[in-house]
């Protein structure tokens, strides 16, 4: 076949593949309204490569295998540099975006911080040094629930449950976690107090919690149970409460901006905060479920991985992304 004949016969095939690579490098606006049979740029991409192929095995003229190689070139570009972007845009996100975001706002990570972990250790030590002290805070019947939950002898830790609901309780563990962070976040809207009155509650309960436990003899089976998952799942609670105290500092002080435009810059802020967020939950869920309750690993392991988790996320929010960022201003 000569190279006359050769572009005679596959020249609507290239047109055909050009036209919808045009198209769908134009803006979106552009293209409502216009039947775009994307489906079909995988095979004309793939008959195109093998055009090219044959184009440069039979030594056909320059032009025409440059005419290929663009084509090609565009067909896989369109193919796989979305998936590529998309990866990539994760992976700065979570190796620079998200704790930098944190860094960005260490008055308000102080803040919640000091809200959340005051209290927490506050009633910590009251309650095992005065362990009725509990029932100021609980009732009764929720302090025997936690007890059963915590006792040594239980076959179980954590959860009343059989062996086979691990994978039904990591979805309680996912809607408890991402609820108790959403609520501390969405309140910020209530000027900042409600974020704050939220991470103050979750401290008094959890500290309560465990200075009981460990007042009365569970603490073994208590702190090896939320060691680990503790990590990530108070660590998020803390940057749910930085989120929202984002969104209240935005209505009490919104500068030069009205209180529109700068609750609706912060949100921006906070969201991205919040996909960081929900993923230590998702984490924190998995090590729960999977991990925390289990019986059959050494309170030593336990702890021992519990270190290093908490190190890994130390060490994330207070390092990671910062020699990308110096080298940026270089």
């Amino acid at each position: 076949m000569t190279p006359l004949e050769f572009e005679r016969r596959y020249q609507p095939l290239w047109s055909e593949l050009e036209q919808l690579l045009d198209q769908l490098a134009a803006p979106a606006k552009s293209r409502k309204g216009q039947a775009f049979p994307v489906e079909k740029i995988p095979q004309l991409y793939r008959q195109t490569c093998h055009h090219l192929a044959l184009a440069v095995d039979r030594q056909y003229p320059h032009f025409l295998i440059s005419r290929l190689h663009t084509l090609v070139d565009r067909g896989h570009q369109a193919l796989y540099q979305t998936k590529t972007r998309f990866w990539a845009g994760i992976w700065r996100y979570v190796s620079h975006d998200f704790p930098q975001s944190i860094r960005d706002h260490p008055r308000l990570l102080l803040l919640s911080t000091l809200i959340f972990c005051g209290p927490l250790f506050a009633l910590m030590l009251i309650c095992y040094l005065v362990p009725e002290a509990v029932y100021s805070v609980f009732d009764p019947g929720q302090v025997a629930i936690f007890e059963k939950m915590y006792n040594p002898a239980a076959i179980s830790i954590g959860r009343e449950r059989g062996a086979d609901s691990d994978f039904m309780m990591l979805g309680v563990y996912i809607r408890n976690n991402i609820g108790i962070s959403f609520q501390v976040f969405a309140s910020g809207l209530l000027a900042g107090v409600g974020s704050l009155f939220y991470l103050l509650l979750n401290g008094i309960f959890i500290g309560a919690v465990a200075g009981y436990l460990t007042a009365i003899g569970f603490g073994s089976t208590f702190w090896q149970f939320v060691c680990g998952h503790g990590a990530f799942e108070l660590t998020a609670i803390v940057l749910s409460g930085v989120a929202g105290l984002k969104l209240g500092a935005a209505i009490l002080n919104p500068g030069q901006q009205t209180r529109r435009d700068a609750l609706t810059d912060a949100a921006k802020i906070a969201m991205r905060m919040m996909y960081g967020v929900a993923a230590m939950l998702l984490i924190a869920a998995l090590i729960e479920a999977f991990w925390s309750s289990a019986r059959w690993i050494p309170a030593e392991v336990k702890y021992a991985a519990a270190a290093v988790l908490w190190g890994a996320v130390l060490y994330y929010f207070s390092f990671q992304g910062r020699v990308k960022r110096a080298a940026a201003k270089k």
